[in-house]
């Protein structure tokens, strides 16, 4: 998520009453997660297991629980709690504006596009041309849509990401403050959700089609000319190349890689990354002729045991 103007490292820090290291004048660009981050962003540790990956990755700002070395180009912000002060910055920057009407004012939307009855379109919502958006569909703020794009019934763009933090009193979640995008010619479904960036976009690429039902969580990037079937299930922070056909009741883990024409076969659960132009199969995914193989192997085990 990028400031609508950078900012200096001592106005972030009174921002959130933190201690910091660093110039006074230390530009900063905005937020984001540990994945996305680029030169000018903070992002948030507050385990020790991360701290060396936080302090060496690209961006150039650490919000962090304990004070350490500041690697060379880089400040640190030391606050008690950074994802308190994370989702701090994120609600001062991106703050909730409820809105007043069903269609905002400050929406576009394109040439020869149809808007059924019942559509909610939010702040800042960008709607390309020729597309067709059915009846109860709603779309969060910040959501960009291209052209030649489909949108079936009681589908929803940019509900939150389902991400919180476990603390004695119970869960505490993180603001999201990404978007999501839907490129040139992607059909979705019925009754589908796509779940925003918590600080990045939500992306489906040019030329995807997407049956009904499917859920899309926060961060995950589908490429172009993917197929996916009903009822599948994609985690946060998953990214699935071009041209990849995941069938029915699939479910992934978070954080994985499906690689370039891979086919996913239905009811698998993609517990890890893989490789494309493969065929999978099965809990926990493998190849499927290899799992196949397995399946008839145990068949004949079985057979043979029954007739010993």
């Amino acid at each position: 998520m990028k400031f609508n103007k950078s900012q200096t490292l001592k106005q972030i820090a009174q921002l959130i009453n933190a201690e910091y290291i660093g110039d006074d004048n230390f530009e900063i660009l905005g937020i984001n997660e540990i994945h996305v981050v680029e030169k000018g962003d903070i992002v948030f540790v507050d385990h020790p297991k991360y701290y060396d990956k936080a302090l060496n990755s690209a961006a150039t700002i650490i919000l962090i629980n304990k004070k350490v070395a500041c690697p060379e180009g880089k400040s640190l912000l030391i606050s008690d709690d950074p994802f308190r002060d994370f989702n701090k910055i994120t609600n001062h920057f991106n703050p909730f504006i409820a809105a007043k009407v069903c269609f905002s004012d400050s929406a576009t939307i394109g040439k020869n596009t149809i808007i059924q009855p019942n559509v909610f379109i939010g702040n800042n919502v960008s709607i390309g041309q020729n597309c067709i958006i059915h009846p109860n569909v709603t779309i969060y703020d910040n959501s960009v849509i291209g052209n030649n794009v489909i949108i079936h019934g009681n589908t929803v763009l940019g509900a939150d990401a389902f991400y919180y933090k476990n603390r004695p009193e119970g869960f505490d979640k993180l603001v999201s403050g990404g978007r999501v995008v839907l490129e040139d010619d992607v059909d979705l479904g019925a009754s589908c959700t796509v779940d925003k960036g918590v600080s990045g976009d939500t992306t489906i690429g040019k030329g995807t089609k997407i049956d009904n039902q499917v859920h899309i969580g926060h961060d995950t990037k589908i490429g172009k000319k993917c197929l996916i079937a009903s009822q599948t299930g994609i985690a946060g922070c998953v990214i699935i190349e071009d041209e990849v056909t995941i069938w029915g009741q699939v479910g992934t883990n978070s954080g994985i890689t499906i690689g370039k024409g891979a086919v996913i076969l239905g009811q698998t659960g993609v517990t890890k990354s893989v490789v494309g132009g493969k065929s999978y199969f099965g809990t926990p995914v493998s190849e499927s002729r290899e799992k196949l193989k397995e399946m008839a192997e145990i068949k004949r085990f079985l057979k043979s045991r029954k007739n010993s």
